[in-house]
């Protein structure tokens, strides 16, 4: 027999005014038809940390990453506020494809374009209005320097980039992120398609990057989120239960549910 675990038991945190935090939701709520998949989450993000949400399949945490940079419209109707530099970008004046230039997203599945290295970073550049060869050039190396594939491909930018790696792909699209210089950078399990050798690499480069951008990373995968989150929100049924610093989530989780998804007992 399931377990039944009560949503009113919850074990979120809130931060101090002096935490700066990069995004929040208030009251989220996510719908699909009929369906209520996301639950009143209220999230704050602490600028330049890197916060894993974590939970079983169908839990709305990719739901939620979605709703975060609007990915989720004309998909499901989401309702709440997404407070972004003291803007609520969940407004339906608000420009979507200015908010995607600040915050970034990076899928499943790597997804390079079918085009050369080089032309998978510029390409958003050149449709922004970046012109000069010069400043194209920096920003093609500045990009690849930062997911840390520079070294790799420095020398083959004009081949395909599908000729690349899973890995490399994947980083590649860090990379096209990161060229239009966003603040905040979205994952929805970047990893899961990647052997262990280029899971490391991902994670190593999104340990570097936390220096400059906030990350929100969807994971399956507990043990990567204990080695390269601060903070960690566990969802459960479209409800956030509980979200606290990693180390206490791993080590001392505060309600029932999470301590049995934690333990492997879960279900």
């Amino acid at each position: 027999m399931l377990k039944q675990y009560s949503f009113e038991e919850t074990a979120v945190q809130s931060f101090d005014a002096q935490t700066t935090l990069a995004l929040k939701t208030e009251d989220l709520q996510v719908f699909y038809g009929a369906n209520h998949a996301m639950h009143d989450a209220n999230l704050g993000f602490p600028k330049n940390q890197i916060t894993a949400l974590i939970g079983a399949s169908g839990s709305g945490k990719s739901t939620y990453l979605r709703s975060l940079n609007r990915m989720n419209d004309g998909i499901a109707t989401v309702t709440g506020k997404i407070w972004y530099h003291g803007v609520n970008i969940n407004e339906p004046n608000v420009n979507i494809y200015e908010i995607r230039k600040h915050i970034g997203m990076v899928f499943q599945r790597p997804n390079p374009f079918s085009k050369s290295i080089r032309e998978n970073i510029v390409y958003a550049l050149k449709a922004n209005g970046v012109k000069s060869k010069a400043d194209l050039d920096e920003r093609v190396e500045k990009s690849l320097r930062g997911a840390a594939l520079w070294d790799e491909v420095k020398d083959t930018l004009d081949k395909s980039a599908l000729s690349l790696s899973g890995g490399q792909q994947q980083r590649l699209c860090i990379a096209r992120s990161i060229a239009m210089a966003p603040d905040v950078l979205l994952l929805d399990e970047p990893c899961s398609a990647l052997d262990p050798i280029s899971t490391v690499k991902v994670e190593e480069t999104l340990l570097e990057l936390q220096k400059q951008y906030t990350i929100i990373i969807v994971t399956h995968n507990m043990q990567q989120a204990a080695r390269v989150s601060s903070q960690c929100a566990f969802f459960h049924l479209g409800h956030v239960m509980e979200y606290t610093p990693t180390g206490t989530m791993f080590s001392n989780p505060q309600i029932p549910v999470t301590q049995d998804y934690i333990a492997g007992s879960f279900g």
